[in-house]
């Protein structure tokens, strides 16, 4: 049994369909990663898993257990399970690094500052910015603030992290700190579902990678695969430009 079911899902912005039937796997330890041009609706997909774009076909499944997204309570047992960071860290400038990892963790869950401010620090650790847990994010660059969301996100305890183009915002010369971390987390065996531009990491990390265009996975294999010789015409198209020098 998958970790995490996509079965055969649909979604609408208003009027516009953008999801066509999309299904893929998710097994307990596993990095897939969602490539495709843009417009593709990979980030999409990671917004209906976490309830935020509304699922109009299909289901989705962690463990066996179908998600309801009609039920407010299953939605919130869905964000127990997952959890997501987004391009923009959206981090809180009034408060420390220590501060905004710990804040969901003691007013969400309630849970004793002592216990979580320990585990928070284990967290920043991972994510190589327990030196500045009490800086300020104005005292930081994009990739440093990038890794404190990362461990935001994983203070919530997910079973599975959601990473939606973590890269793109930063300069280039950032990218590499924020892969490094998302690197440590694969080797610790975090379960994680990613959209990235990132070729050359995604082939890295990836246990499989899906390959997606106008709302259909058109493919889905291990990244030798699916880089070096897919079935499909559009992803030898795609990866062909994306590849080439």
């Amino acid at each position: 049994m998958p970790h995490l079911a996509v079965n055969g899902i649909h979604a609408k912005y208003g009027s516009l369909d953008v999801l066509h039937g999309i299904s893929f796997d998710v097994d307990r330890g596993e990095v897939v990663s969602l490539v495709g041009p843009s417009g593709s609706g990979k980030s999409t997909v990671l917004r209906t898993l976490v309830g935020l774009t509304p699922v109009t076909g299909g289901g989705i499944e962690v463990d066996g257990t179908s998600i309801d997204y009609r039920s407010s309570r299953s939605v919130r047992a869905a964000r127990d399970r997952m959890a997501i960071v987004f391009q923009q860290y959206n981090l809180f400038q009034n408060m420390s690094v220590l501060g905004n990892v710990t804040l969901a963790p003691r007013r969400v869950k309630g849970r004793k500052r002592q216990e979580v401010e320990a585990e928070a620090m284990d967290l920043l650790d991972l994510v190589g910015m327990a030196h500045k847990a009490h800086a300020y994010p104005d005292e930081l660059s994009g990739g440093q603030q990038q890794r404190v969301a990362i461990a935001r996100a994983l203070a919530l305890r997910p079973e599975i992290l959601l990473l939606d183009e973590v890269t793109s915002a930063l300069d280039p010369e950032l990218v590499n700190e924020v892969l490094d971390a998302v690197r440590r987390l694969a080797a610790e065996g975090m379960t994680m579902l990613l959209v990235s531009h990132e070729m050359a990491f995604v082939r890295e990390v990836s246990s499989k990678v899906v390959f997606m265009d106008q709302g259909k996975v058109i493919e889905a294999a291990p990244p030798a695969k699916i880089f070096d010789a897919p079935d499909s015409e559009r992803a030898r198209d795609f990866f062909g430009k994306v590849l080439r020098g």
